[in-house]
């Protein structure tokens, strides 16, 4: 596995919390806390484009492409609504108590999840709450959709993982998952596993399916951010650190063990860190995977956003699931 360094872009005053996907493959977009919304050119990386600028810290970033909308959530519970088009449609609600740390799009259903320890759902065309549910008594952190299973699954920083249909219904909960705070959740593009991290710095695999064996692995120094998958591999995920690297690893599913009992394997593939690769050298808050040439896209506390290209030809990775 090869790992080139493209572009570090600098230009936020504060920690680059949120990267969002632009209205092409090409375009990225970050939130950070200088409450600076900006938008980089993959291909012209050097110079970055202020869309838009909040009062308070951005913690969650989200832009929907058909209607040139950015979502974006603040510390203090605010959701922004910046129309792109015409700046008279923008709005802020205050809507959650303490930080807003997720946003996300499911089938034209906006959802946001608060410190209040709120799930709320959106109408994204009138900009109002549609209902919420207290989940937690304490912060719900991120979510992730699996299509597959028609299921959302939710981390909180009671240490649960709650799971839900589109309805809102929970379906049933992990309780304890992780010792404190679950900061990401990622299905397999099968919906067969969940991959989970958090401020106790393990990365969990969960068997979703009859089996329900669980994997821990002690992936990182400190509290584990966020895990992406490969767009095009779904057998290759990174994790990002506050210990300031970015692991890429390989979850196999090929083995002949797993035609018998559902096994779990993981490989650690490469370490991207400070000394070799020119990498981050604060917490690294957030990671994007993009299709664009495959380029993986990291945010951190060093005010800064690294490209990278990870190439994975020299590695015999299965490319299907």
């Amino acid at each position: 596995m090869k790992i080139n360094k493209i572009a570090q872009l600098a230009g936020h005053q504060g920690s680059v919390f949120a990267l969002a996907q632009g209205h092409t493959p090409q375009y990225i977009l970050s939130g950070a806390g200088d409450g600076w919304i900006v938008e980089w050119d993959l291909n012209q990386p050097d110079v970055g484009k202020l869309l838009a600028k909040v009062e308070y810290n951005i913690f969650s970033l989200c832009f929907i492409s058909t209607k040139n909308l950015i979502i974006a959530g603040n510390m203090n519970g605010g959701v922004h609504f910046i129309d792109l088009n015409n700046t008279n449609n923008n709005k802020n609600v205050l809507h959650h108590r303490l930080g807003v740390y997720h946003i996300q799009v499911i089938d034209n259903q906006l959802f946001t999840l608060g410190g209040d320890g709120l799930l709320t759902r959106w109408d994204i065309d009138t900009k109002r709450t549609v209902e919420s549910i207290q989940l937690s008594s304490k912060s719900l952190r991120c979510l992730d959709f699996s299509r597959e299973r028609q299921e959302i699954a939710i981390g909180a920083s009671d240490g649960h993982i709650y799971f839900l249909d589109l309805n809102l219904t929970i379906k049933r909960i992990i309780k304890d998952a992780h010792k404190n705070s679950v900061f990401t959740v990622r299905y397999t593009s099968n919906g067969e596993k969940l991959l989970t991290g958090g401020r106790d710095a393990l990365l969990k695999v969960w068997s979703l399916e009859k089996s329900g064996e669980v994997v821990e692995i002690a992936a990182h120094l400190y509290t584990l951010n966020s895990i992406v998958f490969h767009p095009r591999n779904p057998h290759v995920f990174a994790t990002a650190s506050r210990d300031k690297t970015i692991k890429i690893w390989q979850l196999d599913t090929d083995s002949e063990a797993m035609n018998d009992d559902n096994s779990i394997f993981i490989r650690l593939l490469k370490v991207i860190n400070t000394i070799r690769h020119g990498g981050h050298i604060n917490s690294v808050n957030a990671l994007l995977w993009t299709t664009h040439h495959n380029r993986l896209i990291s945010a951190s506390d060093d005010r800064s956003i690294i490209v990278w290209e990870i190439d994975l030809n020299n590695d015999n990775l299965n490319d299907s699931i």
